[in-house]
């Protein structure tokens, strides 16, 4: 269907059309702009924030302060900033003279952006789960999604 309207927009005089072959359940998942009705649901990609992402063969001393109040010092990502592992704060302290794999939890869990917000927010209640990452379908880094962020988007969109 997708190269049809394609091929049908040319006809009718539209220069700039593009066949996004992989489809709309990969652009959500890959945390791309929606509108219409699907924007009206929120997902795990609305709510991801910006964490640091530090270089799995790197030290992790560089530009990561090792005394937030954050649990997640950083994210730790290949060249094409694939998840790899996740480093926590504890650890961070333990290995600033080590390479970011020798102190990363390996295979952190992570959810696509176009997961929904409610139903993955219950879950993460249940398995009292205070974090996850966000990744696109190549595994790529989108953020991390706090649980109270998020039950805290979804209560304000309940009172709308």
């Amino acid at each position: 269907m997708s190269a049809r309207a394609a091929w049908r927009l040319e006809s009718l005089g539209f220069e700039r059309v593009y066949d996004y072959v992989p489809g709309k359940t990969d652009w959500f998942a890959a945390g791309l702009p929606r509108e219409g009705e699907a924007a009206s649901v929120p997902l795990a990609g609305d709510a991801a924030r910006e964490v640091p992402a530090c270089h799995f063969r790197q030290s992790p001393a560089a530009g990561i302060s090792p005394h937030d109040d954050e649990d997640v010092a950083c994210v730790a990502v290949n060249d094409e900033g694939v998840v790899l592992g996740l480093v926590r704060r504890d650890r961070l302290r333990a290995g600033l003279s080590v390479a970011v794999e020798e102190i990363m939890e390996p295979g952190p869990t992570t959810v696509r952006a176009s997961e929904p917000l409610a139903d993955l927010t219950k879950r993460m209640r249940e398995a009292e789960v205070e974090h996850i990452l966000v990744t696109d379908p190549e595994g790529r880094l989108i953020g991390l999604l706090r649980r109270g962020e998020a039950e805290r988007l979804l209560r304000g969109r309940s009172s709308e």
